[in-house]
């Protein structure tokens, strides 16, 4: 009768004085090889250390008297426009434009404060103060019967996370869901990747339409977000062209 072969299991590595014996071999042999490097080493000429002073190197020479760059105006200067005072960046309101109800008078709007305006308040606090927002300034105004305009600039410190770019793209991403905008929404001129949005209507028995439209962008270390409201029908022009504006004073 055949007998059907069986593997054998593995076989545990031997231990003991065969082990040990490799072992000082192998010490031994490092350590007779680090002997004869050093002696190697020993006989050669130092090699020598390269000078101090490296007169091939260039640096370049100081421009002529007169030749220096001019430094640009204030007006030109966008960190001087930045760091300046930022309600001065605002879009400032249309003539005949006048306050709205709950606007902040002063222009200026505190964190908690901004934080309120979102579906999780304590979600956004602890956002914007993890990506170091330095401050945040609003204008507001109302037009015609029932027409209102925010405009919002929200400002962050330089660090190596650009928080004005996360906080727009944030915002714009959910924009295209049924209950905002749904849709892609139309690009700002200038812009990098800003956009503006026109919502469809909402209508409620025994209540006036509702009309929404918002924009999105950032430019630099400020993120600005732009709200309208309506009773009747918000042009996509009509919210780009107050984007564009407030994208120019940047």
């Amino acid at each position: 009768m055949e007998v059907s072969a069986v593997a054998a299991p593995p076989r545990r590595r031997r231990t003991g004085r065969t082990v040990g014996l490799i072992a000082v071999a192998a010490v031994l042999g490092l350590v007779g090889g680090t002997a004869v490097g050093y002696g190697i080493q020993a006989e050669r000429e130092p090699t020598p250390l390269p000078a101090l002073n490296q007169p091939d190197l260039a640096y370049p020479k100081p421009l002529p008297k007169g030749q220096a760059p001019v430094a640009l105006p204030a007006s030109e200067d966008r960190r001087a426009k930045t760091d300046g005072d930022l309600r001065k960046l605002l879009v400032p309101r249309p003539a005949g434009a006048k306050d709205t109800l709950f606007g902040d008078r002063d222009g200026w709007k505190t964190v908690p404060s901004y934080a309120r305006e979102f579906q999780d308040p304590g979600g956004a606090l602890n956002y914007q103060l993890g990506n170091d927002v330095r401050r945040i300034a609003t204008a507001s105004w109302q037009t015609g019967k029932y027409r209102t305009t925010e405009i919002t600039l929200v400002q962050y410190r330089p660090s190596d996370f650009d928080g004005a770019r996360d906080h727009a793209e944030s915002q714009m991403d959910y924009m295209p869901d049924k209950d905002y905008a749904r849709s892609e929404g139309e690009p700002i001129k200038g812009s990098a990747n800003g956009r503006s949005y026109v919502f469809p209507v909402e209508r409620e028995a025994g209540y006036l339409d509702r009309y929404q439209a918002r924009a999105y962008f950032h430019r630099g270390d400020i993120m600005a977000v732009i709200f309208m409201f309506d009773t009747k029908k918000i042009s996509a022009n009509d919210i780009r062209s107050v984007a564009e504006k407030q994208l120019g004073r940047l």
